[in-house]
């Protein structure tokens, strides 16, 4: 019977000092889980390696245009790269890529981030997490001046013998197959040069995103953007980040919140559209 109850308070005190120890480590484990779920972000990985990845099509003013000459890129989105970059303690590096494979690039780890006024679209979150959008936009027609109130409505647009014009790869395109059954269609490969068709009278509309119509009118006082304060549809624009890495996305996310209520934003904004 002693050596009984001697062997029960051998146990009780080896389970008190086994539960005491695994006390004493839970705090240690829990940090060293967490280091080694964090060394898996790019809000760790941007900073030790000190370069930002930002895919961007170099083709959509005001947003990312690339010089052909200097090989340089610019605008609005590539000045919020550079901010965004520098709040991570790295520099920019631009990756060339296209409408089409945007996405793509980026889900394959080729960059860290899509920037260049992306649209949300349902099929790329599928692919990608969106950061909290920057601008509500949508999509409206730019014309010739003369032609501005032939074009008011999509029934006016897509009419016989009137020649819509669109940018291949995104949605652009899409918006534009979807709603022209009657006008003749036509993909121009090169989105920096198809404001040019329609001032020469090779095309008559091209419907892309408001915010682009009204930067191409500034430019071009032969165009006019048709009714951009009230488009056909709606849609926001926002940064494409890596889909799984939620750290790195809630990061961007206040980001892009305190870009577009301190200044930030509107600062690039006002010098591409002054």
């Amino acid at each position: 019977m002693r050596r009984s109850v001697t062997l029960s308070a051998l146990a009780a005190v080896l389970a008190a000092t086994a539960a005491g120890s695994a006390l004493a480590a839970g705090p240690t484990a829990a940090p060293a889980a967490t280091a080694k779920h964090q060394r898996g972000t790019l809000l760790d990985r941007v900073p030790e390696r000190g370069v930002l990845r930002v895919c961007t099509t170099g083709d959509y003013r005001p947003f990312t245009h690339l010089d052909p000459k200097t090989g340089d890129y610019a605008g609005i989105d590539i000045d919020m790269a550079r901010d965004l970059a520098k709040s991570l303690d790295a520099k920019p590096a631009f990756v060339a890529t296209t409408w089409a494979k945007l996405v793509d690039d980026l889900a394959a780890g080729r960059c860290d981030v899509a920037m260049g006024g992306v649209s949300v679209t349902l099929a790329r979150a599928r692919k990608a997490y969106f950061s909290d959008p920057y601008l509500t936009d949508g999509k409206t027609p730019v014309v010739r001046c003369e032609d501005e109130q032939k074009y008011q409505t999509l029934e006016d647009i897509d009419q016989p013998g009137v020649r819509v014009i669109v940018n291949p790869g995104g949605t652009n395109e899409q918006f534009a197959r979807a709603h022209i059954k009657r006008a003749t269609l036509t993909v121009h490969p090169d989105n920096t040069t198809i404001f040019d068709e329609i001032i020469a009278g090779r095309a008559d509309v091209m419907m892309t995103d408001a915010s682009e119509t009204r930067y191409q009118a500034k430019i071009h006082p032969e165009l006019c953007a048709v009714h951009p304060d009230k488009p056909f549809s709606f849609s926001e624009k926002a940064y494409a980040l890596p889909r799984g890495d939620g750290e790195f996305k809630e990061y961007v996310d206040q980001w892009v919140h305190l870009a577009t209520h301190d200044g930030t934003y509107a600062k690039y904004e006002q010098e591409w559209m002054k």
